[in-house]
Order: structure tokens, then sequence, then C-alpha cells
């Protein structure tokens, strides 16, 4: 298979189409290699416009990575900067946090699951990247007193908790996909201010939930 083909293929007719305009974005997705970062028996599916299920050890995690182009244009959205520290909650298969960790001083990815979160490491040790750490524990767990500039959700969630808010610095971001299903949509929240937030909706699309994360209550008559 010509991965460099597929590669290009990917970014001029999934991605860019999808509104991801920002040319480090695109730039940066030449250099990280997806490829290397999904299950051997997945691997020539690495550029489709899907969500590539994870396995490890011949083990179905029930997880996936979310399709190119949706980690793109949150990845945009996020736009982390190079002095930024990054939390990502969900580290799967350490695709994100490697793009992340192009673009950012520091990234903290926390994976609740221990084989995923030994499967990322693996990644990205071997594609040679030493300023992103995976954290085997629920995301929202944080060392006390630990803020970020920037948290990348790589899931869904049916709201974005405060306490996972209070751990963004003022002027910080964090990008989520945030809803039930059939309707979900990524956001982003930006911290304006100590006790301030202004959230902003950047497109509708779907995502498996990430686990143990609080549900909204539900009515009873």
């Amino acid at each position: 298979m010509d991965f460099e083909r597929a590669r290009y293929n990917m970014i001029e007719q999934q991605i860019r189409p999808w509104e991801v305009l920002d040319q480090d974005v695109l730039d940066l997705l030449f250099v990280v290699r997806r490829e290397d970062f999904v299950p051997p028996a997945w691997r020539t599916l690495a550029f489709a416009d899907m969500e590539i299920p994870l396995a490890v050890e011949g083990r179905d995690t029930g997880e996936v990575m979310l399709a190119p182009k949706v980690e793109a244009r949150m990845l945009q959205a996020l736009a982390p900067k190079k002095h930024e520290t990054v939390l990502e909650i969900g580290a799967g298969s350490g695709h994100v946090a490697a793009l992340l960790a192009h673009c950012a001083r520091r990234v903290v990815s926390a994976e609740i699951r221990d084989d995923l979160a030994r499967f990322a490491t693996a990644n990205l040790v071997r594609a040679g990247i030493f300023n992103a750490a995976v954290e085997h524990r629920h995301g929202l767990r944080a060392a006390p007193g630990a803020n970020f500039e920037a948290i990348m959700v790589s899931g869904s969630v049916p709201f974005v908790p405060e306490t996972l808010l209070e751990r963004l610095t003022v002027g910080g971001r964090l990008v989520a996909i945030v809803g039930e299903l059939p309707m979900m949509t990524a956001q982003r929240i930006t911290r304006v201010a100590d006790r301030q937030f202004a959230a902003e909706n950047l497109f509708d699309t779907v995502a498996l939930p990430l686990v143990d994360f609080p549900k909204k209550e539900s009515f009873v008559f």
C-alpha cells in the first residue's frame, strides 16, 4: 500500500474539505504517521473516513480512534501553543496525544484502561515523542492543583463537568464532543475570567462516550 498517497488523499479529500484550513494542522498530519498508531489488523484502513476499532494483543477494548477529520478539526479548534501544557482525556492509541505534543510544551493524557494506556505509551515511544505522558487513571482525577492551558476530551460526554472546567487557566480552552445519541455537538469552552466561561458550538458529530463520566439526571414522575 502506498501510505504517502493515502495520507495525501486523506488530507486533501477528507480533512481540508471539512473546514480544516489551518496550514500548521494540515502540515502536522504529514509528520505524525497515523498508521503507526492503529492496531496492526487495521493499518491499511488508517486513512479511511471512519472510526478505527482499538484491539490490544488481539482483544477488543470496545474503544475506537476518532475519524481523521474529527481529530483534525478538534485540534484546529483547540489551537495549542508551544508554551502550553495540555490535558487529554482518553488516550486511546496515543495518536491525538502525538499531534498535541508537536504543538505544545507538554501533554498529559489520562486513560482509564490499563491496556490502552500501555498501547498508547508504546506507540508514543516508538514515534520518538517524549513530551507526552500517558497516565493510567480517570481523567477527572488529576493531581490536586494541576491546571492546564488547554484540555482535549477525546470522546463524548453528556456534559462538561465543572470539576474539569476548573482545571483550565484563565484564557484556557477545552474542546469536547457534548451530548447523547442521536445529537452531539463539538464545543469549545474558554475560561474568560475566574468564574466565567464562554461556550461555542463548532460542528455536529457523534462519538463513543467516555467511560464512567457523570450523566445528566433524568426527571422522575
